[in-house]
């Protein structure tokens, strides 16, 4: 063994999970930002792989990342690589013994697992491949149920199902450092969600976006169309208080048609707040209230750390905005009775997009970051589709396939300086152009069905119910001095 080096030449090898691959990148990169870390990769560094190595990092920054990520399965401290078994000795006999020996102690137990990406290997063959370590200088004792240290063989045989090798590509071995959150795909899954919609984001999805916006403890995180508040599940699973708005009152209500199965109505508890009370996280929660995205009722200042979104695209759910093209008269003094049932009109998505920019530029703190998704025609996007604003960057541009024609991005941007201007650097009709595309690969039933729901008049009206003192506190002082000419509440009701 090796007996001359520092820890600074530790290596750390991540495994992979196999979906949503263009989203992990991205999420592993935040979180590393998160604790003030750049994403260094060692070796050849292939995006797709279910294998990356990375260095510059400690033990103690890879155990954080693997505190968050859904993305990452879980996390090596690299001992030795190579092509062949033979290389991959040579490598481990180099590896300094000072940062073996902790590990392999007389009084410690331990234990050596064997896993193949795209191979099942048979129990005789694993027991042969560990074995065939044995040049390593263990000296504890082998339990296979309550050890102290794991140890991992990891054998890389491509990613084509239908051209596997009979040897493997790629060849680790390593000290297992910790599991990635998987978990909470399973535990947060919407099928077991008490309370959900048509729409409800995808469990592991509302994850990767809460990790992309680098929501952290205690963070500010507001989502302007909540619908079922899924994206609010996931940011108040990492202690961040949450908060949104949405046009539908039903929904913020959770009164209506229920969205499951064999189910009319939706019951008296079923709401945003109920959810987080299900995961254990409604303390978290400020509020949520009827509200119109294009006429926000928040005072001009940074209020948000992350701003997280799923705008409606008019085919699921209708994109409706408060308004209308006749002379609809207005009461002498602008204020409205609590019966009033404001009139809506169609919300262009090309408007929504450039709201929705507006606003993020205006009240996400700096260094804030956007996070949204964006639907697009495939076969003809390009980057330039993607709208800007001169107060945000665009971090990363992750693609969701829905069809071979039609998916949807996933874009994450940071706003890096103050607005000056409240316009975006970008023409609505660009992304009118990429709704008439996506809406052409439509087929004429799904077309009728958004016909239907566009059709819809929403009744809605503002209610915020606070659940203690700070939250009520902090959204009735957040909102517009004008509010009260455009709800049919007082700013007084609202705080009370």
């Amino acid at each position: 063994m090796a007996t001359s080096t520092s820890q600074s030449r530790l290596k750390y090898l991540l495994h992979l999970a196999q979906d949503n691959l263009d989203f992990r990148l991205p999420e592993i990169k935040a979180l590393l930002a998160l604790r003030g870390k750049p994403f260094h990769s060692s070796g050849d560094f292939k995006e797709k792989s279910p294998f990356w190595c990375l260095d510059g990092l400690s033990e103690e920054d890879v155990r954080g990342v693997m505190a968050r990520s859904v993305c990452a399965k879980s996390a090596f401290e690299l001992w030795g690589h190579g092509q062949t078994h033979s290389e991959l000795k040579t490598s481990l006999l180099n590896y300094p013994s000072e940062n073996m020996s902790p590990f392999m102690q007389k009084d410690s137990t331990y234990r050596i697992n064997v896993y193949t990406f795209n191979k099942t290997l048979e129990f005789v063959d694993r027991i042969k491949r560990i074995d065939a370590l044995e040049y390593l200088p263990f000296e504890g004792t082998v339990s296979l149920k309550s050890s102290q240290h794991i140890f991992c063989l990891l054998e890389d045989y491509g990613t084509d199902p239908n051209d596997i090798p009979d040897q493997p590509n790629y060849i680790y071995f390593g000290r297992w450092i910790a599991d990635g959150q998987r978990e909470l795909i399973r535990s947060h899954s919407v099928k077991n969600r008490h309370f959900i919609g048509n729409t409800s984001m995808d469990a592991g999805l509302s994850f990767i976006m809460a990790n992309h916006a680098k929501v952290n403890v205690n963070d500010l995180v507001f989502d302007p169309f909540v619908g079922t508040g899924s994206l609010l599940v996931a940011c108040s699973h990492f202690r961040a208080y949450v908060c949104g708005t949405d046009i539908d009152y039903n929904t913020i209500h959770g009164r209506g048609r229920s969205s499951r199965k064999n189910n009319t109505w939706r019951g008296p508890d079923e709401n945003i707040r109920a959810n987080l009370r299900q995961y254990g996280t409604e303390e978290m929660y400020l509020d949520v209230m009827v509200s119109d995205a294009s006429k926000h009722v928040w005072r001009e200042a940074a209020l948000f750390d992350a701003i997280i979104t799923d705008p409606p695209y008019g085919i699921r759910e209708s994109t409706r905005r408060t308004g209308s093209h006749k002379d609809v008269s207005r009461p002498p003094d602008g204020i409205y009775v609590e019966s009033h049932v404001p009139v809506t009109q169609a919300y262009h998505l090309s408007d929504i997009f450039t709201d929705l920019l507006n606003f993020s530029a205006h009240h996400l703190v700096l260094g804030g970051r956007l996070v949204y998704w964006l639907p697009v025609y495939r076969p003809e996007y390009c980057e330039e589709m993607v709208p800007p604003h001169p107060c945000l960057r665009i971090i990363s541009n992750c693609e969701q396939t829905l069809s071979s024609h039609t998916s949807r991005r996933l874009i994450t941007m940071e706003k890096f300086k103050k607005p000056e201007f409240c316009y975006p650097r970008f023409s609505g009709r660009v992304v009118m152009e990429i709704v008439s595309r996506l809406l052409g690969s439509i087929s004429k039933q799904k077309r009728g069905v958004a016909d239907k729901l566009q059709a819809q008049r929403w009744s809605h009206r503002v209610q915020l119910n606070s659940p203690h003192y700070s939250s009520s506190q902090h959204l009735s002082s957040s909102l517009h001095p004008s509010v009260d000419q455009q709800l049919p509440y007082s700013q007084d009701k609202l705080s009370n």
